[in-house]
């Protein structure tokens, strides 16, 4: 009986993947489309007490899931805000209008899934580094900023 290429299998140990600090928040991303081949993209998020996350937004060329972890997770989802705990689940398929924060005073953390794996990766780099120096960009550097990374937001 022949086996399968072993060497298919990719394993990332933890040093691979660090986590980045995001102001109160921090991330870890780890599987990047880059290393799943595109097949879909994995990010730990963690949010710090009282932290705001992603205001509503939808994407139109992948789906966003969202996992939680531990604390409690405020998530945009059906039209409103509504808290999720340790293994609750939320899927936001293409045009899913979606965001998420924490609303409590204890910190949280979930795992976010992205199909296709995109390179999202960046996105999160970009927004990571822009919290951590404290850079206000202006309205039309967001604009541009959203577009170039398939986030469109909207208004609660």
């Amino acid at each position: 009986m022949s086996h399968p290429d072993p060497a298919l299998v990719q394993v990332r140990s933890l040093a691979d993947h660090p986590m980045v600090d995001a102001g109160p928040n921090a991330l870890r991303m780890v599987a990047p489309g880059a290393v799943t081949a595109g097949r879909f993209g994995l990010v730990e998020y963690r949010l710090g007490p009282q932290a705001s996350g992603a205001a509503p937004h939808y994407h139109q060329t992948f789906s966003e899931s969202f996992y939680v972890l531990s604390g409690e997770v405020t998530l945009y989802a059906g039209g409103s805000w509504q808290p999720y705990r340790p293994g609750d689940f939320a899927l936001a398929p293409e045009f899913g209008v979606h965001g998420f924060r924490n609303d409590s005073d204890e910190p949280a953390s979930f795992l976010i899934l992205f199909t296709p794996g995109i390179a999202r990766e960046q996105f999160f780099a970009e927004m990571a580094e822009l919290r951590r120096s404290g850079r206000r960009p202006g309205p039309e550097e967001m604009t541009a900023f959203y577009a170039r990374h398939d986030q469109v937001m909207v208004e609660e």
